[in-house]
């Protein structure tokens, strides 16, 4: 069984950057895509960013692309989602997922963490 655990939310304020981690118990990890996703107050759960087993694959949501960078340390089980060039509307609960069945950013994923909660507010 894998469990997710995330880290790195906060309150930060528009134009500034947070990197939320995700580490995961479990050698079989580093075997399954991982990625994130994020929950608004009130709207339904959309993916973020995704990384395929081998780290060499990327998905970005448009909303996210050219502002958010995933990456992973296979060493270290975790995955790791830069943000910079924050904005309000990127405000939410994100959360770390693995083992992705229907392909990046698609939610129906095999293991959820618990999440981190991103406030970006002046």
């Amino acid at each position: 069984q894998l469990q997710l655990v995330e880290s790195g939310g906060g309150l930060v304020q528009p134009g500034g950057s947070l990197r939320l981690s995700c580490v995961a118990s479990g050698s079989a990890f580093n075997s399954y895509a991982a990625g994130w996703f994020r929950q608004a107050p009130g709207k339904e759960r959309e993916g973020v960013s995704c990384i395929n087993s081998r780290g060499g694959s990327t998905g970005y949501a448009d909303s996210v692309k050219g502002r958010f960078t995933i990456s992973r340390d296979f060493a270290k089980n975790t995955v790791y989602l830069q943000m910079n060039s924050l904005r309000p509307e990127d405000t939410g609960v994100y959360y770390c997922a693995a083992d992705f069945k229907l392909g990046c950013l698609n939610s129906d994923v095999g293991y959820w963490g618990k999440g981190t909660l991103v406030t970006v507010s002046s």
